[in-house]
């Protein structure tokens, strides 16, 4: 089992790696869309919320030896489910053709006001 930290992603807040990876396969512990390397915590539009998560989970994939087209499955939290519509545009634009098995979860509220939490597990290219 290896984990992995990388600064092309937000570092961790408490007691967590930003990736594991075991027999071939990577978790992705849940990404906020914090921009790695700043302070600021600017609540954006659930597009760019949405797109700098995904760009986080993409820099964990990337240090672990995968990719956004090798994940499995994602797990995306959302604060505000009215806001679905948003959320899933920006998902289908960075991702692409590639559509992984996914499950949507509401939630009551999220870490600094940000809308949108994401983790995945990928196959190690």
């Amino acid at each position: 089992m290896q984990t992995v930290l990388t600064d092309a992603a937000p570092h961790p807040a408490g007691h967590y790696s930003q990736g594991v990876v075991h027999n071939g396969v990577v978790y992705v512990a849940g990404q906020l869309p914090i921009v790695p390397g700043s302070d600021d915590r600017t609540v954006g539009t659930m597009d760019a919320q949405t797109e700098q998560t995904l760009r986080n989970v993409e820099a964990v994939l990337l240090a672990c030896g995968s990719s956004l087209d090798r994940v499995l499955q994602m797990t995306i939290y959302v604060s505000d489910i009215e806001q679905w519509g948003a959320v899933n545009l920006a998902y289908a634009r960075v991702m692409g053709a590639h559509k992984p098995a996914r499950a949507v979860v509401p939630v009551k509220e999220l870490h600094y006001g940000y809308q949108i939490e994401i983790q995945a597990v990928a196959a190690v290219a």
